[in-house]
């Protein structure tokens, strides 16, 4: 697997071109309900598996009861090119209004409510000075759109909501020029490899459904010096880690951008029955991975104490 970041390079083109804001990768986040959500999957994945395909996008959801802090919502999130993202929005709200469209039953076009999940550090350059770039993105996309403050109740919560109100045509208006705005900014670009920033304060994880191999795309070739740390994990809490096939260890290194490596069966850390499990990554990844390992792992215990 050395051969990784070059083939990752190789993604990103090196010369800028016109084109570049269209192809710069970028990502959006909002809210939908439950019910929602289950839409969106489609039976077995079909549904996103069938989006991801048509946008090139690639499509995350965060699980079933795992909601933005103060919500009963989930979040989805698309990252990709500007029109990839773009066009992955598009299918998923065409299939949203529709459907709602059918249980209404009425001729005209409700207006409709869309929860972007905006970086606090970002909202500036959408409301610009003295409000003059919101206000002007309003005129243009003929959406209402309001951000909401940042709550404080929750610990370590950075994103804030912003609202847009209108048809289904006057949304991706306003999507398109927000869109544009934040993707500017190589802050919120960035951002992208922690989508879920408030994983650990929120009690937060997210599960991917994207295509196998999709996932480091966009990787930042600026990464801080690579360390690698080595934890147990008793033999009998190994499966939780790894999760069936493999699945949870998969969101761990997807989530965390850390490499992990369990050792095999019988090789134990020196004087313990404990597996070696080996995270190489950057300190903050190796943290975040460390945590995401031991909730599992405590999860299962506090289970077994029940």
């Amino acid at each position: 697997m050395e051969s990784t970041p070059e083939e990752l390079t190789n993604n990103r083109s090196p010369e800028p071109s016109e084109s570049d804001s269209v192809e710069k990768p970028t990502h959006v986040r909002f809210l939908v309900s439950n019910a929602a959500a289950g839409s969106v999957i489609g039976k077995g994945g079909s549904t996103i598996t069938e989006f991801q395909a048509k946008s090139g996008a690639r499509i995350q959801l965060s699980r079933n009861q795992e909601f933005f802090p103060g919500t009963t919502d989930r979040i989805i999130m698309i990252s990709g090119s500007v029109k990839e993202v773009v066009t992955g929005l598009e299918l998923i709200l065409d299939k949203l209004h529709s459907e709602l469209h059918a249980e209404d039953g009425s001729d005209v076009e409700p207006r409709r409510r869309l929860r972007l999940v905006v970086p606090n550090s970002s909202c500036g350059g959408i409301i610009g000075k003295g409000g003059a770039t919101i206000k002007s993105f309003i005129e243009e996309s003929k959406a209402g759109i309001k951000i909401s403050p940042l709550d404080n109740t929750y610990y370590g919560l950075s994103d804030r909501l912003v609202t847009l109100s209108g048809t289904f045509e006057e949304q991706m208006r306003a999507i398109d020029l927000i869109l544009a705005k934040l993707t500017e900014d190589d802050h919120y670009s960035q951002n992208v490899h922690s989508p879920y920033s408030y994983a650990a304060t929120a009690g937060y994880n997210s599960v991917n459904y994207a295509p196998n191999g999709s996932g480091g795309k966009y990787q930042n070739h600026k990464e801080e010096a690579s360390t690698t740390v080595t934890m147990g994990v008793s033999d009998e809490h190994i499966g939780l880690v790894l999760g069936r096939g493999g699945r949870n260890i998969m969101e761990i290194t997807q989530m965390t951008g850390a490499r992990i490596k369990i050792s095999d069966r019988g090789d134990f850390m020196s004087g313990t029955t404990d597996r070696k499990v080996s995270i190489t990554g950057s300190q903050r990844a190796i943290q975040q991975a460390e945590t995401m390992i031991k909730q599992k792992v405590d999860s299962a215990s506090e289970r077994a104490t029940e």
